[in-house]
């Protein structure tokens, strides 16, 4: 992350800051790990703190239909149901204690708004298109952008087609770019595969000065709180500082290739406490004369495996359709279809897409992960 300022702030944080007709500002510290971690200073056109009513609360706790998984599965994300709204759309089908994910087919933009309270949110867009609109500001999105939403961020989905599909996980720690990639002042490094200019933060928007009752949806503890709040939540009319949402598009991700076959770790996009997410992305293949450009077979000893396809044709799995989740198991070895391998001999390129997910402690699967399941996926390597 860097720093980044938009719209009006006070020469000094902390010090009085009016409108040009001698009204109050009021200041917000927005950040994560309390005053430890990386955080922004908002300025409020009205105090954000009230609240009219505290109303519903709709428990959401995913039902866990296995909780201890050994087997090498195939989730059909083709198959989740879409709907019409944007947070009954969302259909976890993996989690553990340190994250969840699954698919959000919505078809209608939202007309409250939302907050996750405890989690930081990455949706990669899959398919469709349309604005993320947040208090800090709009960013535009389409088709294979990363949206990095910080925790507490209040947001709204403004979307331009009815077929959208989004792959999301839900991190109960803050979404880092990798600490490998950045030297000690935080700035990437050149050996990383992308730099500051493809992170793009909100594009400023003019503050909504507006009274009445506004609906913001709070998510915390599994359970969905409607909050009236007596002012519009996009009243912002600056702010500065390292922590607020950004897009990345996996196609700006610049793959590292050798001569043998490079591990997943090079493939690596973002980290947060016990996952990391990957991006895979269309390249050369290994260059050495006698290379085997198929991945070794291997057993992931430590952490399970999952992969999304999102776009091309996947060399080492047969019957792959995008939209596909593989769940492979820590110390379950996996590797290539039968004739996989033979066939990437002498390969030069790749085209293919897939977001993968690394999480150090085992998944459980949801009811809704195995009402789409392809059952013969376990036995798909027998010769």
């Amino acid at each position: 992350m860097r720093y980044v300022q938009l719209g009006k702030v006070p020469q000094k944080r902390h010090t009085i800051f009016k409108s040009e007709d001698d009204q109050f500002y009021y200041e917000q510290l927005f950040g994560t790990e309390g005053f430890h971690g990386i955080a922004s200073l908002l300025y409020h056109t009205h105090r954000p703190t009230q609240i009219k009513s505290i109303g519903n609360v709709k428990d959401i706790t995913a039902k866990i239909a296995v909780e201890k998984n050994v087997t090498p599965r195939m989730i059909k994300g083709a198959k989740v149901t879409a709907e019409d709204d944007f947070l009954e759309s969302r259909k976890v089908l993996m989690l553990n204690n340190d994250l969840k994910m699954g698919l959000a087919k919505p078809r209608k933009s939202t007309d409250y708004f939302y907050k996750n309270a405890e989690c930081d949110e990455l949706l990669f867009v899959h398919e469709g298109k349309g604005v993320l609109k947040t208090m800090l500001g709009n960013i535009e999105f389409s088709v294979g952008d990363y949206l990095i939403i910080p925790r507490g961020t209040i947001y709204q989905l403004e979307l331009e087609t009815e077929n959208n599909v989004f792959f999301f996980i839900e991190a109960h720690s803050p979404i880092y770019t990798p600490k490998r990639y950045r030297n000690e002042f935080g700035q990437l490094l050149e050996h990383s595969p992308f730099c500051e200019r493809d992170i793009i933060p909100p594009t400023f928007v003019e503050p909504k000065n507006e009274k009445g009752d506004f609906l913001i949806k709070v998510k915390k503890e599994n359970q969905i709180t409607d909050f009236v709040y007596a002012t519009h939540p996009f009243d912002v009319v600056g702010w500065d500082g390292y922590f607020y949402p950004y897009k990345f598009n996996i196609k700006n991700f610049e793959p590292i290739t050798g001569r043998i076959h490079q591990p997943p770790p090079v493939h690596q996009n973002f980290e947060a406490h016990n996952f990391v997410v990957c991006s895979f992305c269309a390249r050369m293949y290994d260059y050495h004369p006698q290379a085997i450009p198929a991945p070794y077979n291997h057993s992931n000893i430590d952490s399970d495996e999952v992969l999304f396809y999102t776009e091309g044709d996947f060399m080492s799995r047969n019957h792959v359709d995008l939209m596909d989740f593989s769940l492979h198991p820590g110390g379950i070895v996996h590797g290539p279809h039968p004739g996989a391998m033979e066939r990437s001999i002498g390969k030069k390129f790749t085209d293919e897409y897939a977001v993968m997910v690394d999480p150090f402690r085992p998944l459980k699967l949801t009811e809704e992960a195995i009402k789409v399941e392809d059952p013969t996926y376990k036995t798909s390597w027998l010769e």
